[in-house]
């Protein structure tokens, strides 16, 4: 009887501490397997990365300034907030712990003070459930300020061309991935870098990146940021993945109201559409009246630009690369959908293919692609510059000048301008090929 006594009391004893384990495990709803964080030029985002959606609630307190995030019956199983880069960032300190037994509760300690938004983001094909919290400053900081408005009525005022350039992807969505787990949204930030440059020193352009560093803005945020610094041309650079690894070759698109032009481009428009999924955006950032834009008259001017600047570019991106397609193709891609700014996106080549991966990788072929689109871009408002402009003036006086840049060479500055070398030599006076950086060039009328 003893001993059936003992091995009734172990039992119970087995018993409760498996219903202890059980009700622990039931109040505890969800964990936390990582937490996130990047700096962006007017906030801080940080994402909580959920083994199952939760609840929660954001508070803010002050002296000292504080920013609260309660997490309903979840854990956190990771040493990540201990590991975040709180550099450059408003937060100085983060701690956590358990209130009333089973919420989690973040603090944000804060060095300046914020206006934190916060939104759950449903588990979906490529990411699980998270939480994401975004710190946004209260005043600008000045080196990230917007660049100043160059647009005038004043047809004599030989303004810039302003070309805004978007770099796919970023933050937490990392776009496509290559082998050696090459990164698309590294590769076309870098790419669009070097065509910020090419711009920058070429004269009658004035080039804006959309994305500067390693952060998501929305496919509207782009958009909308295009729009707001009056750009003549949007252009979105991408590195993209397809289901086939030897799927090759680089391609440039335009929107296509009426469906896409290929199977290739179907794919691709679809997955570009879906980064909002993964970079994270709030449902009341979503457009819902694209179908109403796009019925707007403006469009046919605008979709016959995008077409033209399309095909300079693709013809210039065939000196280098391998095209897939050998004309301009259409899709349905939500970031090229502005009505009154000329927009095409350029696949800089497939990512999931071993052989164009290595060269995407490499500076040097970095460099090439971006001299191939800010040729294309030149090709085009030579050949139709805006009114106002300084190539539009320069046009008009029947002669137009160009400053040498790096790497430049007289053969290359005549193809760009659709004149002969010998044309060129004879109109500056040149006895040979020999030309400076820095160096001013007369471009004789075609």
């Amino acid at each position: 009887m003893r001993r059936i006594g003992v091995d009734m009391r172990r039992l119970a004893g087995l018993l409760l501490c498996c219903l202890c384990g059980a009700l622990a495990s039931a109040a505890f709803a969800a964990e936390v397997r990582d937490v996130r964080l990047w700096r962006a030029p007017d906030h801080t985002r940080v994402v909580f990365d959920l083994t199952a959606p939760a609840e929660h609630r954001v508070l803010t307190l002050e002296s000292p300034d504080r920013v609260v995030v309660d997490i309903q019956r979840t854990t956190l199983s990771t040493a990540a907030l201990e590991q975040l880069e709180l550099a450059d960032t408003p937060v100085s300190l983060v701690r956590s712990g358990i209130r009333e037994g089973y919420d989690l509760r973040v603090v944000f300690d804060l060095k300046t003070a914020v206006d934190p938004r916060s939104f759950l983001l449903k588990a979906n094909e490529q990411a699980g459930d998270r939480l994401v919290l975004d710190l946004y400053d209260r005043s600008p900081r000045p080196a990230e300020a917007a660049p100043a408005v160059v647009k005038r009525a004043d047809v004599s005022a030989r303004r810039d061309i302003i070309v805004a350039i978007d770099a796919g992807h970023g933050g937490e969505d990392p776009g496509a991935i290559g082998p050696n787990r090459l990164r698309e949204k590294d590769v076309v930030l870098a790419i669009s870098k070097e065509l910020h440059k090419l711009l920058e020193q070429d004269s009658g352009f004035f080039p804006t990146l959309i994305r500067t560093g390693d952060y998501y803005i929305s496919l509207k945020g782009r958009r909308d940021l295009a729009r707001q610094r009056q750009a003549d041309l949007f252009v979105s650079i991408h590195a993209d993945a397809f289901k086939r690894r030897e799927a090759n070759g680089a391609s440039v698109y335009m929107l296509s109201t009426r469906g896409a032009s290929s199977t290739t481009a179907s794919y691709l428009a679809q997955r570009e559409n879906e980064a909002d999924l993964v970079g994270g955006v709030r449902l009341s950032d979503k457009d819902d009246v694209l179908a109403g834009v796009l019925a707007d008259l403006s469009m046919t001017s605008t979709l016959d630009h995008s077409a033209r600047v399309g095909d300079k570019v693709l013809r210039r991106m065939d000196t280098i690369a391998r095209l897939h397609k050998r004309n301009v193709e259409q899709a349905g891609f939500a970031v090229l959908k502005s009505p009154d700014i000329p927009s095409i996106l350029v696949e800089t080549g497939f990512i999931s293919n071993p052989g164009e991966a290595s060269k995407l990788a490499t500076r040097d072929y970095q460099r090439k692609v971006a001299q191939a689109i800010q040729a294309g871009i030149r090709d085009w408002f030579l050949y139709s510059p805006p009114a106002g402009t300084l190539l539009a003036w320069q046009k008009e006086q029947g002669g137009q000048e160009y400053v040498i840049a790096r790497g430049d060479t007289l053969s290359d500055i005549a193809q760009r301008f659709n004149v002969s070398v010998n044309d060129l030599r004879a109109h500056n006076g040149l006895n040979g090929s020999r030309i400076l950086v820095g160096q001013t060039l007369k471009i004789p009328a075609t």
